[in-house]
């Protein structure tokens, strides 16, 4: 027998915070975001070289930080293959949490949010133990709990060098009173957490590529394997969700327009998982052909196919479709 998913409306995760009002993973991000409404929020989590877990998009720093201003530093940058990809910088592992605090953030796409770049220089880069205070303390003063959905990033290259993520997450989580959702892209570690945490896990799907541990082992499995009644099965016994590139759900044609929904949902329904959708954002350039100018309409379109969760930059115009939404459902 499979679980009831109709019952509560859809959870608002706050993607890297409130990140389309001001720049990602930071403390300011997050905290908008809660007082968004956000049910979530989201920190990727990285790992620095005296074993301190931080809230960053990638390990490497020089896209998100004014690390780029720091002479102190200039020694530090470096050429590393991370998850099979050349990439040129500098790496939070090459770096004391000390160290890491005397950077600051800025904004990640400073082209397409020039809005952001006001903030900045502005904020720290935040632990996720400072993250986990903020959410406490926040849910505390306003008498709602907000919930903390971390993803490893990179857990197999960090491992590798002798700095695996998964038991220092645990002990930052162990006392947290908080709903938690742990994702990630690959399997291998979710697998791990799987038997050493009843926390509930979420499996990471794109629309394209494979889990990197899969390259690693030789696996010849993709992504959209991972899709099929199997491969649904197989993640429910180590998963309670899985988190899907909205493309899965309503695909694309080659000049973004939108096509006829999959079965993903009810697939996944039917093996006891949720479904969690990322990424949902205002500009036009992340929006289907479709959509251009519209992005409340992509909400609706989703919120319509009995989604348990999505992901959003904007978690304000979430918050207000979904609860226009699912108020109105339950007034009827």
């Amino acid at each position: 027998m499979t679980k009831n998913f109709t019952i509560k409306p859809p959870i608002i995760i706050a993607h890297r915070g409130a990140s389309g009002y001001r720049p990602e993973h930071t403390l300011a991000s997050y905290e908008l975001a809660i007082d968004l409404g956000a049910d979530y929020i989201e920190p990727d989590l990285v790992i620095t070289k005296d074993g301190v877990l931080i809230a960053r998009h990638e390990n490497e720093i020089s896209e998100t930080t004014d690390i780029a201003n720091h002479p102190e530093f200039a020694h530090l940058k470096t050429t590393k293959i991370i998850d099979g990809e050349i990439k040129i910088g500098w790496f939070t592992e090459d770096f004391t949490i000390a160290e890491i605090k005397t950077l600051t953030a800025k904004e990640r796409i400073p082209q397409i949010r020039p809005q952001n770049t006001a903030y900045n220089g502005m904020f720290a880069i935040p632990t996720f133990q400072e993250v986990i205070d903020l959410a406490q303390q926040k849910s505390q003063a306003i008498g709602r709990n907000i919930g903390i959905y971390p993803e490893t990033k990179h857990p197999s290259y960090f491992k590798s060098i002798g700095l695996p993520l998964e038991e220092t997450l645990l002990f930052n989580l162990q006392n947290i009173n908080l709903p938690v959702f742990i994702q990630s892209f690959e399997v291998g570690n979710l697998q791990e957490l799987s038997k050493k945490t009843n926390l509930p896990l979420v499996q990471l799907i794109n629309d394209s590529g494979k889990p990197y541990d899969f390259v690693i082992d030789n696996d010849p499995r993709t992504y959209t394997d991972l899709l099929n009644q199997q491969g649904l099965r197989e993640i429910a016994e180590y998963a309670q969700a899985i988190g899907v590139n909205k493309n899965l759900l309503i695909p694309q044609d080659i000049n973004g327009k939108l096509l006829s929904s999959t079965s993903l949902i009810i697939d996944a329904h039917v093996a006891n998982l949720q479904v969690h959708l990322w990424t949902f954002r205002n500009e036009d350039v992340f929006l289907p052909l479709d959509l251009k100018g519209n992005p409340d309409r992509e909400y609706e379109m989703f919120f319509s196919l009995g989604i348990d969760g999505l992901f959003s930059d904007y978690p304000d115009m979430a918050v207000n479709i979904r609860n226009s939404r699912f108020l109105y459902q339950a007034n009827e």
